[in-house]
């Protein structure tokens, strides 16, 4: 089984979760003691789509995100450029479309809203994600982006990095089809942004009124944003 590098190169990104999507959702639920789902349902809450509405689920995977974001009644689609997490999730009553972030085969202004719930990070050229996912929303549309962030308190901060990374391996070696994958997602979660970095980067991609929801001490951030057209 094959694990990506943190130079994030697509095809060895998609390779490895086509490894990992059997179980995908299993392991998760025990990498993150059951946090995953509260960090859904919040995201699902500052999202807030509505009925009448259209939402890209980008980087959905197996569109277990994708159904708890339509639960307000928007129609929300999930994409992704791993086929076996797609095909992982094929039980999933979802519009599914394999997608690559960085070419979205969509017109401009076809969304209400983009969404990504711990995807962001494993795109390779984050701003020029940003900047195709602000294409694809309408004029004063909107982008929720779910991600693992650094905790502000020191010693949590301490905590996270020098044990809950450490043992996140271990704690999904029983579960995942492909162990040395999470070494890559706990490499991934400790060199990725904090929450101010991530604000400005996607103020760089163009998108504007940028804010961010600290979650779980800061283990997690929502970060909210409006495509000012």
């Amino acid at each position: 089984m094959s694990r990506a590098g943190l130079d994030k190169d697509p095809h060895d990104v998609a390779e490895m979760f086509d490894g990992v999507a059997k179980g995908y959702d299993r392991t998760n639920s025990a990498m993150t003691l059951g946090f995953d789902r509260r960090w859904r349902e919040m995201t699902r809450r500052v999202l807030d789509g509505k009925p009448g509405e259209t939402v890209l689920d980008l980087a959905a995977g197996t569109a277990v995100s994708t159904v708890e974001y339509g639960r307000g009644g928007a129609w929300c689609v999930a994409a992704d450029f791993s086929l076996g997490m797609l095909r992982s999730g094929a039980h999933r009553d979802v519009p599914k479309v394999a997608a690559d972030a960085f070419h979205l085969p969509f017109a401009t202004g076809s969304f209400d809203a983009v969404t990504v719930t711990f995807g962001l990070r494993n795109m390779n050229d984050t701003v020029a994600a940003l900047r195709e996912m602000r294409r694809v929303t309408r004029p004063g549309g909107r982008l929720v982006i779910c991600e693992v962030s650094q905790p502000r308190l020191r010693p949590i901060r301490w905590l996270y990095h020098h044990t809950v990374l450490r043992v996140l391996p271990l704690i999904t070696r029983p579960f995942s089809s492909n162990s040395a994958a999470y070494e890559y997602l706990s490499e991934s979660m400790r060199t990725w942004h904090a929450q101010r970095d991530l604000a400005e980067l996607i103020a760089k991609a163009g998108w504007g009124e940028v804010e961010w929801l600290d979650l779980t001490f800061g283990v997690v951030a929502l970060h909210r944003a409006v495509n000012p057209g």
